[in-house]
């Protein structure tokens, strides 16, 4: 781990100060999303962490639930190029990143660029195509570069994918191995609802004028904005809660409070896990507009961060205990700093 410049009181509040004159912008977004998203500022402010921290994210829930619309939403409040691919099992992964057309009046073949060539990708039901496809986009979202025909393309900044998934409809699909899900920073389980939010959907969606989102942000805001959540403090302390947090799902034998469910892990987080969710700690403390990171901004986004990446054993899944519940009993039993 590098050791960072220690930071006085004087340093904290100028960066706390610029970030919260700076971030002004958040609650800009989210008003204007809020104008045809109704409720579900969870999902917002996800979505806005994944661009502020250059991080994918993995929407799961029933059909209806306003992930597309949300995704779309969001795209059309920034200045973004925004595609939006629905996956099929007879998609090709050159549908994808594009191919090498022939021009018959020079005679040469020129790359013709796929819909990946965008700001903000939006993987609709990403587990119906095949494997190779689903690498392909995967290999976009790691390298951020695509190869058509033995040419390397580097991907636009900013370059975010939000995926997708069915979590009841399973015929006709290819679930992505847990490895290929850990490339996603987030995972988000979409909810119904509640009643007064439905009935102000069924108002909002069946009157006769149509509800739109205009444009409040730039790319240029955003990649201001990524530098400045580089930017928000973190103790020493507040990273060692990560770690705590992350070593408790590999080795849960070792507190006293978690020996129950030593048998349900098989597999705990892994390192990529303890750099984002320090990551995203940082961006929902500039959603929050402060400098500085708090335990419960860790706690906030823990779930997300982990819930794809602590898979439970065989016995778990015989009894219905989730890694949900393991990463709760988790955050239930670390001591906080």
């Amino acid at each position: 781990m590098t050791t960072e410049q220690p930071m006085g009181p004087d340093d904290i509040k100028v960066i706390h100060d610029r970030i919260h004159e700076q971030s002004v912008f958040v609650e800009q977004l989210l008003s204007e999303a809020g104008k045809v998203i109704v409720g579900q500022k969870y999902m917002l402010e996800r979505l806005l962490i994944g661009l502020l921290t250059n991080g994918h994210v993995l929407l799961e829930g029933v059909p209806g639930l306003a992930k597309t619309l949300a995704v779309k939403t969001m795209a059309s409040t920034i200045n973004a190029q925004f595609q939006r691919i629905q996956f099929t099992p007879d998609l090709l992964p050159a549908d994808l990143t594009g191919t090498m057309i022939y021009h018959t009046a020079s005679g040469e073949f020129i790359p013709k660029k796929g819909p990946i060539f965008a700001n903000i990708i939006l993987a609709d039901e990403i587990n119906r195509a095949p494997a190779k496809v689903q690498s392909a986009l995967l290999e976009a979202m790691e390298e951020r570069q695509v190869t058509i025909g033995g040419e390397t393309f580097n991907l636009d900044d900013p370059f975010l994918v939000l995926a997708t998934q069915n979590p009841i409809e399973q015929e006709g699909t290819y679930p992505l191995p847990e490895a290929q899900v850990d490339r996603f920073m987030l995972k988000l389980h979409i909810t119904y609802p509640k009643k007064a939010e439905e009935l102000d959907i069924l108002n909002r969606m069946t009157g006769n004028e149509p509800v739109t989102a205009r444009q409040v942000v730039t790319t240029e805001n955003i990649v201001e904005a990524r530098s400045l959540v580089n930017q928000v403090y973190m103790d020493d302390k507040i990273k060692g809660y990560i770690i705590d947090l992350v070593f408790a799902t590999r080795n849960p034998e070792t507190h006293e409070d978690l020996k129950e469910i030593r048998g349900l892990i098989h597999y705990g987080a892994s390192p990529r896990a303890t750099i984002f969710l320090a990551t995203a700690a940082r961006a929902h403390a500039f959603l929050r507009r402060r400098g500085y990171v708090t335990p419960e901004d860790v706690k906030s986004i823990g779930m997300d961060v982990l819930r794809h990446r602590v898979i439970v054993t065989y016995e778990a899944d015989a009894e219905d205990i989730t890694s949900e519940q393991i990463i709760q009993r988790i955050f239930d039993c670390v001591e906080i700093p």
